[in-house]
């Protein structure tokens, strides 16, 4: 860990240091740096929020050195870690992938707990397009957090605001698909995206539903209230009398992104 004052709480710091020494214990000399971001550099974690974390590496990875990853990951991640812990998401990027920047970059490594049944039946991810990394390195940039190796911003170079965009776009018609299971983190990253798109600015999602529910009609800015009082946790993650609701909005922000994007291009 760096010397500089951290914004994650004990618990998530030791949760923290335990896939920083994962990390290190698989890939050795390739780890260039480790760096938070996500909610963490964001407003700060919510009682929901995943443990995000990027690894940028120096050369490529071995699909014996991702196995093992994804196998002790795994040990470290939500509910079924002893004890239970933060959801880890972890990225895993190769340098020379990102800087210089281009797009669309590559992962070499991609762990989520919602992959979790996969990795159980023996899946192990590898090197893809990976559109999301606009706002992962941007998130890293922004927050300056190593866990372990040199300042971001002497490792990764800055997105720019186009490509941000793109990417958010990009992964509009995942969410979409995803609304049913994961129907909050779906509507506020909805309402980001619209953020990004509109502003070029990159906001927590309880600030991006704020926002958002100005160019909603009413009954979508409810349905965007309950997300976000969901993701402070002072409401209960319960879309089952307001799932078709939530339907409509979520094409309401679709639309809404469609007609900022139009008048951005």
């Amino acid at each position: 860990m760096t010397g500089r004052e951290s914004v994650l709480d004990d618990v998530s710091a030791r949760q923290a240091a335990a896939v920083v020494r994962l990390l290190r214990s698989e890939l050795a000399s390739k780890l260039v740096g480790v760096y938070l971001h996500g909610s963490a550099v964001l407003g700060g974690l919510r009682p929901g929020s995943d443990l995000d974390i990027l690894a940028v590496v120096s050369r490529r990875t071995t699909i014996a050195e991702r196995r093992h990853l994804v196998t002790g990951v795994m040990r470290l991640s939500g509910r079924q870690a002893r004890p239970p812990a933060r959801p880890v998401e972890l990225t895993i990027v190769r340098q020379r992938a990102v800087r210089p920047w281009r797009y669309p970059p590559r992962s070499e490594l991609l762990y989520g707990e919602w992959l979790r049944d996969d990795y159980e039946a023996g899946f192990t991810p590898g090197s893809e397009r990976s559109p999301d990394l606009a706002l992962l390195i941007s998130l890293v940039l922004h927050g300056d957090q190593p866990l372990v190796g040199p300042p971001p911003a002497q490792v990764l170079d800055p997105v720019p605001t186009a490509d941000l965009v793109r990417a958010g776009i990009a992964g509009i018609p995942g969410l979409r698909a995803d609304l049913e299971t994961d129907t909050t983190n779906v509507l506020l990253t909805l309402a980001r995206i619209w953020v990004t798109t509109a502003t070029g600015a990159i906001v927590p999602k309880d600030t991006a539903a704020d926002l958002a529910s100005d160019v909603l009609p009413d009954a979508d800015r409810a349905v965007l209230a309950h997300a976000r009082n969901v993701y402070l946790g002072v409401a209960a993650d319960d879309w089952s009398d307001q799932l078709a609701l939530a339907g409509g909005s979520a094409d309401h922000l679709i639309a809404a992104i469609e007609r900022a994007s139009a008048v951005g291009g």
